[in-house]
């Protein structure tokens, strides 16, 4: 394997993580799980959306089905009105705007990468990732953003990662994408020619022998392996 000198990062769960108040206005304030709950759905989800075939809309039906299950542990009564909560949760995850809460760190980690390699954004995303990025502050760390919400295919498809390799006029075997769904992030990079890295902070992927890291630091120790 050789040593990347292209970094593309996803955002979603890897630089940025959900405003879960906002994301979760639909839900009575009772039925807010915690943050451990959340992870626990997540880490279910990740292990059950890796083995459905991928469809046009990946995204779509990995929050639909999470959210199916942060509902059903809830407290929340079955009936019809359900349905309309379920659209609605699904409808504010894939708002790029809730997605904005930043880890300590993000910034210092990015610019210590950014010594060393090019990096470069790739996220399955309503057109306005960068505005988001921009706001929480890291958006200059980039060279490029490259957005399914522009380029009209979303990950795993080799569309966008090709798209984004174009961009920074890169090759795919010195290229590596760091993101964290398997069968979306890992195996698309991989399918693209790329290398990949796991971003695991759920703990989902822990039974899986490939690279995975679980924070920035982690993956600064693996670039210098």
């Amino acid at each position: 394997m050789s040593d990347p000198r292209v970094i593309f990062f996803d955002v979603g769960n890897t630089l940025l993580f959900p405003n879960r108040t906002t994301m979760l206005a639909p839900l009575p304030s009772g039925a807010h799980p915690s943050l451990e709950q959340w992870r626990g759905i997540e880490r279910k989800t990740k292990r059950e959306f890796d083995d459905v075939p991928q469809s046009d809309r990946v995204d779509h039906g990995f929050w639909w089905m999470f959210h199916t299950h942060l509902i059903a542990a809830s407290e929340i009564a079955p009936g019809s009105s359900t349905d309309e909560v379920l659209k609605a949760l699904v409808r504010n995850t894939q708002n790029s705007a809730n997605w904005d809460q930043i880890l300590p760190g993000t910034r210092e980690a990015l610019d210590r990468i950014r010594r060393h390699h090019r990096i470069a954004v790739i996220s399955n995303a309503d057109g306005r990732i960068a505005e988001v990025l921009t706001r929480c502050g890291i958006a200059d760390c980039f060279e490029t953003i490259t957005d399914s919400g522009l380029v009209g295919h979303e990950k795993p498809h080799p569309a966008i990662f090709e798209a984004a390799l174009r961009s920074m006029q890169a090759r795919p075997e010195e290229s590596v994408y760091v993101g964290d769904m398997y069968s979306v992030d890992y195996l698309g990079a991989l399918n693209a020619g790329m290398q990949a890295v796991l971003f695991d902070v759920a703990g989902a992927h822990q039974h899986r022998d490939v690279p995975r890291v679980e924070s920035l630091e982690q993956l600064e120790a693996w670039l210098r392996r």
